[in-house]
């Protein structure tokens, strides 16, 4: 009978899992697939260990979670075309990269944090990643639990945020990002493919989800990004602002991060609902592509501007 082995992602981490023992036969027998499933509703976040690296096996992955959905953004680059639908590449290559300063340090493909299609109004259910091109040093990827984050931010903080919206708008990334920012940071170049998207998405709708959510199961979730958000619903004002940039500078102050140091072999999937991820970024000098799969979902709670009222939310 096919078999996996489990152990905790970290000793000091509420979250996570590592598995072990993914290959062809595995992926198809249904006990692994419901077990590789309730792992991750329970624990959001599963490093696999030792797989086969190939987008096929990438695909069977995220086949377990849910079934794949095509980003609806067109000028992200996508792996062999219809011989493998849904699978994304990300790639940079010197000179041919987005390149920052931060604090006083050049670094190549960094991210800030954020959840997936925080711009639209239905959030995916999660991703799939893999790495094929790695550099020797950097190139790591965070994630933050947004349980975690909920529990662990001020009590007074979080009391005002229960009833808050953010709003969130593709454009404002990389140099357009409004709050959370590294306190020394400047854009150094981008990638023309970086500019094609930003064309793309100047006209797009701004799009609302709420700081804090609940799940099923019971427990909070804190789910803000620092990208893309343009404010909070209802108070696009200097106070609204000084609050949110309170909520990304706490939440970064009491966050517990893994960060994933990869090898070809490692495939990663998270839940988009609960947590939030970053990239690390890494010396210019090296290459680092990644290949990752989107699972189709929504958790019902987002929304429009256009779609909804917007009322002036108490900030007290």
């Amino acid at each position: 009978m096919a078999s996996i082995q489990e152990r905790p992602l970290a000793d000091n981490l509420p979250f996570g899992t590592r598995i072990t023992g993914v290959n062809w036969d595995t992926v198809e027998d249904e006990s692994v697939r419901k077990r590789i499933k309730d792992i991750f509703e329970d624990r959001g976040l599963i490093i696999f260990e030792d797989v086969e690296p190939c987008d096929k096996m990438l695909v069977a992955l995220s086949n377990i979670i849910g079934p794949l959905q095509n980003v609806a953004l067109e000028k992200v680059s996508r792996v062999d075309g219809d011989a493998m639908p849904g699978v994304l590449k990300f790639n940079n290559e010197p000179g041919d990269d987005n390149i920052f300063e931060i604090d006083g340090k050049m670094t190549s493909g960094w991210l800030s944090w954020h959840f997936d299609a925080c711009y639209s109004s239905a959030l995916n259910r999660g991703g799939v990643l893999r790495v094929v091109v790695n550099p020797p040093e950097g190139g790591l990827t965070g994630f933050a639990d947004g349980i975690q984050l909920y529990n662990a931010i001020a009590p007074e903080l979080r009391a005002k945020f229960e009833d808050l919206k953010i709003i969130y708008q593709t454009k404002l990334m990389f140099m357009n990002q409004r709050f959370g920012l590294p306190k020394q940071f400047r854009q150094v170049r981008l990638q023309d493919e970086a500019w094609r998207l930003f064309e793309e998405v100047e006209k797009a709708p701004r799009s609302i989800h709420p700081a804090i959510w609940k799940r099923s199961s019971g427990e909070h979730v804190l789910h803000a990004s620092p990208f893309q958000a343009a404010g909070i619903q209802g108070h696009e004002d200097p106070e609204g602002d000084a609050l949110l940039e309170t909520l990304f500078q706490e939440i970064y102050a009491k966050m517990v991060p893994y960060w994933h140091k990869w090898k070809l072999t490692d495939m990663a999937v998270w839940d988009n609902w609960r947590f939030i991820h970053a990239v690390s970024g890494n010396d210019p000098k090296y290459s680092r592509c990644v290949h990752r799969t989107t699972i189709n979902g929504d958790y019902g709670l987002g929304a429009f501007e256009t779609d909804v009222k917007n009322d002036q939310p108490n900030l007290q």
